[in-house]
């Protein structure tokens, strides 16, 4: 059996997913780093090698920035991917922005160009974060967050990060974590139901925000709360830890608004360049204000689900399903995210489903089979999880024997 014939059995009957990450000192003294340096906790934009005029497409015009990177180095993969989506914790504040860049190495060993995984700022006063539509070639095309790959798949990848600020300005753009998950969806029939995984009958006391009650806010990004599953769900996340936005930063938003942290949560997430709130990456990105790091991972079963439960984590899953494909979900559920929560004794999953009407209406239970099923499904989401932690978190351990997935 070739090498390429290996990987791709790797693959058969499960999800396949590594997660490559780059977030300590030493971890980032193994890529090439010009004009910028560790310090404090991260990497620094900290003495300029260039300088260029970006022109902010969504209203902020032409500008004058002064830049350095850092660029990883070539990370193998143990099966051949077919996607890759990076995410990112880093400060851009106003004045600053960052922009993660993408090379592959596909099973013929040719190199791509660099994809533009997205230009980030963790506010929007003087750049719009957004990412860039139309990216396409004979090896693969960019949809937003994710890189899919033409062909056989992915054999190694490489991200770039850019760190940009206004030329001549005094503001820290710093890089404190990048990480990229590789995944291939599996072959053949579907996987059995997964067994318990140590968190049966644990259930985290995680807020509950419905997008239902933001309905016909801020239309300007996504249409209003009726499509801020993700802001909902982030909100939740950053709510858990005791972290959000203080008064101060809400004082723009209607003081009758009843949880304005999805509104504000919206407002930050937003993708100009998709138009959506929905992008996983920006989702992960957003909680670096308060001292949370996030990441976008790919997860094989609800055992890895449960890992991250038991060491009091929730976690947010992406879903795409119809009503019928699981019980009590409501009308209408195409594209949601909902925050899991935890377990129910008998494995079934509590979730904070923000497709509800009110806050009142969001903790479900789904059956376990049934929320596996649609989750892992190349259509319904394909694995797809972010999860946010305060900075030094210990981690679940990693599967032995198994390639790292988070």
């Amino acid at each position: 059996m070739t090498g390429n014939e290996q990987r791709l059995a790797a693959a058969e009957g499960r999800l396949a997913a590594v997660l490559h990450r780059w977030d300590d000192e030493a971890a980032f003294a193994a890529g090439q780093a010009a004009g910028t340096a560790w310090s404090g906790g991260a990497l620094r934009l900290t003495a300029p090698v260039g300088r260029e005029t970006y022109a902010d497409p969504f209203g902020h015009g032409s500008l004058d920035w002064e830049y350095g990177s850092w660029t990883s180095p070539w990370a193998a993969m143990p099966f051949a991917a077919t996607d890759i989506v990076p995410s990112w914790t880093a400060d851009a504040p106003d004045g600053a922005r960052i922009t993660v860049r993408l090379r592959i190495r596909d099973t013929g060993g040719h190199e791509s160009g660099w994809y533009v995984m997205g230009h980030w700022s963790s506010g929007d006063a003087v750049v719009h974060r957004a990412t860039v539509p139309g990216q396409s070639d004979s090896q693969g095309h960019v949809d937003a967050d994710t890189f899919t790959a033409v062909g056989n798949g992915v054999t190694a990848c490489r991200l770039q990060v850019v760190l940009t600020r206004e030329a001549g300005a005094d503001v820290d753009v710093a890089l404190r974590g990048v990480r990229a998950v590789a995944s291939r969806p599996p072959v053949g029939a579907t996987p059995a139901v997964s067994g318990p995984g140590g968190a049966w009958g644990t259930v985290l006391d995680v807020p509950a925000r419905s997008q239902g009650a933001h309905i016909g806010h801020c239309p300007q990004w996504d249409g209003g709360g009726e499509a801020w599953a993700g802001p909902a769900c982030t909100a939740m996340l950053v709510e858990f830890f005791g972290r959000g936005p203080g008064a101060a930063d809400l004082t723009w938003l209607d003081p009758d608004d009843p949880a304005p942290q999805v509104d504000f949560t919206a407002r930050q997430v937003y993708d100009y360049g998709y138009k959506g709130c929905g992008n996983w990456a920006f989702n992960a990105a957003y909680p670096a204000r308060y001292g949370l790091r996030g990441a976008v991972v790919r997860l094989p079963a609800l055992t890895d689900v449960e890992r991250f439960i038991s060491a009091g984590l929730p976690i947010a899953t992406t879903l795409s399903f119809r009503s019928s494909e699981l019980s009590g979900a409501g009308q209408s559920a195409a594209g949601n995210i909902m925050v899991v929560r935890g377990f129910t004794s008998s494995g079934d999953v509590v979730v904070n489903d923000p497709l509800a009407a009110t806050d009142a209406g969001v903790r479900r239970v789904y059956p376990r089979a049934a929320f596996e099923r649609v989750w892992l499904s190349g259509d319904g989401g394909g694995g797809v999880a972010y999860l946010l932690h305060p900075e030094g978190t210990a981690l679940p351990p990693p599967v032995p024997g198994e390639p790292p997935r988070w």
